[in-house]
């Protein structure tokens, strides 16, 4: 006698979970995780549209002064994204940035300090003030955004009164003017601070990566109360990425102060903004917990780009920002699209 065995019916639910993935689910999942390959892809083809409106852009002279132009930016980019990972902001980055600029060089010029101490002390003060910027948020429970908005007309002012409104010009042959020196790559020129910001962004992009630090830093961006109940110290982790956006702030005032030649209470006056737009054109969520630091370095490249390219293609400046903040709605309309779609 042959028996017959009747073929089981998928369950509605294991039907859905193994139906196949459309293209934008495909689409999304991977730009989830790689939060970088947009902003590359944007990168690489304004590179290619501009050097076919102009053949200048691709000359190694042009692509120096591209990178050089980006190197302050993209250290303080640096010290945003590690805030911005958390959920947090920081828009009194740029203020630190002049206040340790300052510093350093008044220390050297008017009080004859050696450049080693001038520029230690310059990280100190960078590192404090951030300190103060965490410790308003994790102790006394200040949203990030209040509180930088407040501290930074703190660091203008005391830059200002420090300062009192002047310039401070420093000789060449000083260790605080060494990130201007240059380093020659046949007809590529580099400077010294270009060279400080990569090594940043390599050893804080093995931080996050590598290290137990990085992936606390992730989970309380992504959800703190998760990862207080996992057993991670929120306030701790919060606290140490502002100090370490600190030690990026102190990177990115040496690299001004070899760019400017000293210390100047009006440089950096939109670095705030600046090192905001770069973070989240290079893909990092404001919302917290995605993103990888290169990117930020990505998104500094392509405003740098986009701003060289349009003056060489003869563009109106005015258009020039309309371009770099419809880049800016785009890459936070991406991030939603990315965050809203389930995979």
């Amino acid at each position: 006698m042959t028996t017959h065995v009747e073929k089981a019916t998928p369950a509605p639910a294991e039907e859905f979970l193994n139906r196949p993935a459309t293209p934008s689910q495909r689409i999304h999942s991977v730009l989830h995780r790689q939060p970088a390959l947009s902003p590359a892809i944007v990168l690489l083809l304004a590179a290619i549209v501009f050097s076919l409106v102009n053949e200048r852009f691709y000359a190694l002279q042009n692509l120096s002064l591209i990178a050089q132009q980006v190197a302050v930016i993209g250290s303080l980019a640096v010290g945003q994204t590690v805030i911005i990972l958390t959920a947090g902001i920081d828009l009194s980055i740029g203020a630190v940035m002049v206040l340790s600029s300052l510093l350093m060089s008044k220390l050297v010029a008017d009080n004859h300090w050696p450049g080693v101490f001038a520029l230690l002390a310059g990280a100190v003060v960078a590192i404090a003030a951030q300190a103060v910027n965490g410790l308003l948020v994790t102790k006394v429970k200040l949203p990030p955004f209040i509180v930088t908005l407040g501290t930074l007309s703190v660091f203008t002012a005391i830059t200002l009164i420090y300062a009192k409104g002047q310039t401070v010009a420093l000789q060449p042959g000083n260790i605080l003017m060494w990130t201007a020196n240059t380093v020659s790559l046949g007809q590529l020129n580099l400077t010294n601070g270009v060279l400080l910001m990569i090594a940043l962004y390599v050893v804080i992009g093995y931080a996050l990566r590598y290290t137990a630090w990085g992936r606390h830093l992730y989970a309380v961006g992504d959800d703190s109360e998760a990862a207080r109940l996992a057993g991670i110290s929120v306030n701790r982790v919060l606290l140490s990425a502002y100090m370490v956006g600190g030690f990026a702030i102190a990177v990115g005032a040496w690299i001004l102060v070899g760019r400017v030649g000293g210390g100047d209470p009006n440089s950096g006056l939109n670095a705030n903004l600046q090192s905001i737009t770069a973070v989240v054109i290079g893909g990092t969520s404001l919302f917290g917990g995605r993103g990888v630091v290169f990117g930020s370095l990505i998104g500094a490249l392509i405003v740098q780009v986009f701003v060289n390219g349009l003056a060489l293609a003869g563009i109106d400046p005015n258009y020039q920002v309309l371009a770099v903040g419809i880049l800016v709605i785009a890459a936070v309309s991406v991030d939603q699209w990315i965050r809203s779609v389930k995979s």
